[in-house]
């Protein structure tokens, strides 16, 4: 299953070397050409043979969330950095991997140990720890060195009886395996397909591929954040998992067009296809430099409802997932009604 090899593959933010031989690997024969450019981004084109059909840009991101080693302590214990938005509270006790081979438990000290006012503040990262079972200094560095970056260890799987995959990184392998399954089916419409890099860390690979990119339309597949819990306020759930594809209304890096907007909503109720509106204005994703683009690229981005994002435990439901998927053959094939 792609979505569940993607997932499994570790690729942080600016190591997404495994995840790109990975899709590559696999789109190979599906595509007329490919190219990476300087900064990791794996740019594929399935051409047709007549120039006059509208070219579709589709868009997803390779990278997730994790760490950096930035130091071996006298202890041989990893200090470590995040790389991505990850919440300190989410790592207490958590398996990993660093670089793809050495495995570590993330420490904190003893909670007998700690004084009233530690045990009542959520730990920042500069408090944490990788014991990865070296006893001192040399032990690790004959292990690990500084720079190397640690990975959740997280294995994919379906849980529940409604449908639901749990994996790491489903932000944005998701999109990744979607964009897969596409390029495998043909379209009355060029397709170019942009696997971006460093998207958790500043949108960064996207902001390279703007400079050079030419489309009619852009399509940008991500995950996003559903706080879809009784807990909550239900304006701060964004989005339901099992309510289909989420279109993006507004972000801190777009505004996207009503029109576009409009036509996703009749090609989603002509093909019966559930669709939902991400309600939320914060964050960003690659649609924000995708836009900019030369003159300018009509961009629409769909998003898998995610919960638990940017965690080792995240989960999307199956048929949200397939619907996304379902929308987006359906645009690429009445592409008369958005261009």
């Amino acid at each position: 299953m792609l979505l569940k090899d993607l997932c499994e593959i570790n690729g942080v933010s600016g190591n997404e070397k495994a995840v790109r031989d990975y899709i590559l690997a696999n789109i190979r024969n599906d595509v007329t050409a490919c190219r990476v450019d300087r900064i990791g981004n794996l740019i594929v084109e399935k051409k047709l043979d007549c120039d006059d059909r509208p070219k579709v840009l589709l868009c997803a991101h390779m990278d997730e969330v994790g760490l950096l080693i930035t130091e071996i302590t006298a202890e041989g214990y990893l200090k470590f950095k995040p790389v991505g938005g990850i919440d300190p509270a989410v790592l207490m006790s958590k398996t990993l991997i660093v670089n793809n081979a050495v495995h570590g438990v993330i420490g904190l000290k003893a909670v007998h140990l700690q004084k009233p006012e530690e045990r009542k503040k959520i730990p920042d990262s500069d408090d944490l720890y990788i014991d990865i079972g070296a006893a001192n200094k040399e032990e690790a560095e004959k292990l690990v060195k500084l720079g190397d970056y640690a990975s959740f260890l997280t294995v994919f799987e379906e849980i529940g009886d409604i449908g639901l995959y749990k994996g790491k990184a489903l932000d944005d392998r998701v999109g990744c395996a979607i964009l897969m399954e596409l390029l495998k089916q043909d379209f009355p419409c060029h397709i170019i397909a942009a696997f971006t890099v460093q998207e958790e860390v500043g949108l960064r690979g996207s902001k390279v591929l703007s400079n050079t990119i030419e489309a009619d339309l852009a399509i940008n597949i991500e995950a996003t954040g559903a706080a879809d819990y009784s807990e909550a306020d239900r304006e701060d759930w964004v989005v339901e998992l099992g309510r289909g594809p989420a279109c993006s209304l507004i972000d801190s890096a777009t505004i996207y067009r009503p029109d576009a907007i409009k036509k996703v909503m009749e090609t989603a109720r002509t093909n019966h296809i559930p669709l939902q509106f991400r309600q939320g204005t914060r964050a960003a994703n690659d649609a924000g430099n995708i836009h900019q683009a030369g003159t300018g690229i009509p961009t629409i981005t769909l998003s898998v409802p995610c919960r638990n994002i940017h965690t080792m435990s995240s989960l999307i439901s199956r048929q949200d997932y397939a619907h996304c998927l379902e929308l987006v053959k359906c645009m690429l094939n009445n592409l008369n009604h958005f261009i």
